[in-house]
């Protein structure tokens, strides 16, 4: 099997892609038909109600991070998956239906979208942390990325399908669909082979979340991950708004608007495999991939047709997947098991908690000056996590001149850290590992040491 598709080799991970990948194809036709409900049926084009609706489904996993993360550790990922997955289909289910009813109000989609984020805070960690319970810890880094283009494959199809259902027989039937592919992450949940996930330590009961915290805080480099992401999730990643809304500057309908989200997907899942193909996440492509999408974003918000501007959208794509994934991997794949599930949702906090945020401002902005300049404001908050990136690169030591060329700079190789689960405490083991004898002549220096200090 070629190394792009290495973690297809696991039974469970092939049952999970799938899955997941039905799902997520599901959710993006809700996602686009929520914001495309917000804007045209229940306001009169107002971005900012689209900002405020973005905001309650993400300001939950910042509220709750306290919680998730321990949740995430303590208890068994596949059964708390069970039930988050059937929470968020029961409330696909109540939206179409009031929808059908003619009983949606602005206030009512408010309360669905706060409720869809709680139940998305406890799911979010779980489902990312799960991902490294299915393969082995080689193959970690190729999962995620995988998951990435799994999550963006479905980005494709999913908001082009929507539109499309959207004008053809309306808004509700999009949420029925949704219900039923979450009917395919429920029996992949349960297919899945038990004695087969890789074994990982469970936080005990003692542990706390501040732990994650103090773990966060003694790593430098994961400081810098979680400062630029949380730039470009709450600046640069409010595609509902600014597609949305270039669609109706465009004179596009919901079919124009749902075309605009699968053509970003485009770029978005060459990212994900061109990242699957690397042997590992290193945080120089994370600054790039960040540099790359300021770009991309400046160029998108001057396109003066719709074509052109969506062809701008598959580098924005390219670009936000790459930074995206390789900090999702570079998170997962060096920290400490034990504290996996916490320093995840620490993560996820700050990349989904940044949107309370990032979207109302943005929304606002759009409203008033229009989404050319709230494209602008993401191009801004890149180039600021691009600065924040590369003068760590610089105070960290890895950036500095060739040795043997005078006028060459050299990078040094960002390398994960090596971590070591804990083996649990056992008698067996206790009275089989064995304890090294010093020669005498090592003994009779380490005493000598001893009595001179």
């Amino acid at each position: 099997m070629s190394a792009m598709f290495r973690s297809f080799s696991a039974f469970n991970y092939r049952v999970w892609f799938i899955g997941a990948l039905v799902s997520n194809i599901g959710a993006w036709m809700q996602s686009t038909a929520i914001s495309w409900v917000v804007l045209t049926e229940l306001t009169d084009n107002d971005a900012a109600a689209m900002g405020v609706t973005m905001a309650l489904q993400f300001a939950p996993p910042l509220l709750l991070v306290g919680v998730t993360g321990l949740v995430a550790d303590r208890f068994d990922r596949r059964k708390l998956l069970l039930i988050t997955q059937s929470l968020l289909l029961l409330l696909g289910v109540a939206i179409g239906v009031l929808i059908f009813a003619g009983a949606m109000t602005l206030p009512i989609m408010y309360g669905f979208a706060l409720a869809l984020g709680v139940v998305a805070a406890f799911d979010n960690p779980a489902r990312q942390a799960f991902v490294s319970d299915l393969v082995a810890r080689e193959n970690a880094s190729n999962a995620v990325a995988l998951n990435a283009a799994s999550f963006n494959g479905a980005r494709m199809i999913g908001p082009a399908v929507a539109g499309i259902v959207i004008v053809a027989i309306g808004t509700g039937w999009v949420f029925v669909a949704n219900a039923v592919t979450f009917l395919a992450m429920l029996a992949a949940l349960m297919l899945i082979r038990t004695r087969e996930l890789v074994p990982r330590v469970k936080a005990p009961q003692s542990s706390r979340l501040a732990d994650g915290f103090r773990y966060v805080a003694g790593r430098p480099d994961l400081i810098v991950t979680c400062a630029m992401v949380f730039l470009i999730g709450a600046f640069g990643m409010n595609f509902p708004i600014l597609a949305s809304t270039m669609a109706v500057e465009f004179g596009k309908e919901a079919d124009g608007f749902g075309l605009l989200s699968s053509i970003l997907a485009i770029g978005s899942v060459a990212g994900a495999l061109l990242a699957a193909r690397r042997d590992r996440a290193r945080l120089r492509v994370l600054i790039i991939g960040t540099a790359m999408f300021g770009i991309a974003a400046v160029v998108s918000a001057f396109m003066p047709t719709y074509w052109l501007y969506a062809v701008t959208l598959m580098f924005t794509g390219f670009s936000v997947v790459t930074m995206m994934t390789t900090a999702n991997g570079y998170v997962q794949t060096t920290t400490d098991p034990v504290l996996r599930g916490r320093v995840l949702a620490l993560y996820m906090a700050i990349l989904m908690g940044g949107t309370p945020i990032g979207a109302p401002i943005v929304g606002w902005v759009a409203a008033e000056y229009g989404p050319r300049m709230a494209i602008l404001v993401g191009a801004v908050a890149a180039f600021v996590a691009f600065a924040i990136g590369a003068t760590w690169l610089l105070w960290s030591g890895r950036l500095h001149r060739h040795e043997q060329k005078r006028f060459r700079l050299t990078l040094d190789e960002t390398r994960p850290l090596t971590i070591v689960a804990p083996e649990e405490f056992s008698d067996e083991v206790a009275g089989t590992t064995p304890i090294r004898v010093l020669p005498s002549d090592e003994e009779d220096k380490l005493r000598a040491r001893a009595r001179a200090s």
